[in-house]
């Protein structure tokens, strides 16, 4: 769902973005420094591995193997907190304390958003999609497969 929620951050589309005051996600920009190639992703905390340590300042990326160097981390919701009016959204916050919240927790993993308007997020494949920041590559979601050097929660 972050991924799909970001889409329609960016597409303008996201009326009232929901988040759950516990989301586990982080957001890191990284860069890979055999091309230079920046891209941000979200990972969620269940994907990072078990017992890594680290310096806290490189990401290895699953797929290539290439070492990527942390430009950015923070945690998605202070993301959202710092950045949502950018995207000319309202911002509430669900606990998933009630019978409510905890569902919408389990079934959207934690991030949603009421839409102004239908969005085909098909049609907004991560081929076709721009990042957030501008960029012309994917945006990396919580299926994104990093080995991570530190476990930051």
């Amino acid at each position: 769902m972050v991924d799909d929620t970001l889409k329609g951050l960016e597409l303008g589309a996201v009326e009232t973005l929901i988040v759950w005051e516990g989301l586990e996600t982080m957001r890191y920009v990284v860069r890979d420094n055999s091309t230079g190639e920046e891209k941000v992703v979200h990972v969620g905390k269940e994907q990072y591995a078990n017992g890594a340590t680290g310096d806290n300042t490189h990401l290895r990326d699953a797929k290539t193997g290439r070492e990527l160097e942390v430009v950015d981390k923070i945690s998605l919701v202070e993301w959202f907190a710092d950045n949502y009016t950018k995207f000319g959204t309202q911002l509430e916050f669900v606990t998933n304390r009630s019978q409510e919240g905890n569902q919408f927790c389990k079934g959207f993993g934690g991030v949603g958003g009421l839409l102004r308007w239908k969005v085909d997020f098909a049609e907004h494949s991560e081929e076709t999609y721009t990042g957030l920041d501008g960029d012309s590559d994917e945006e990396g979601g919580a299926t994104e497969d990093y080995d991570y050097e530190e476990d930051p929660f």
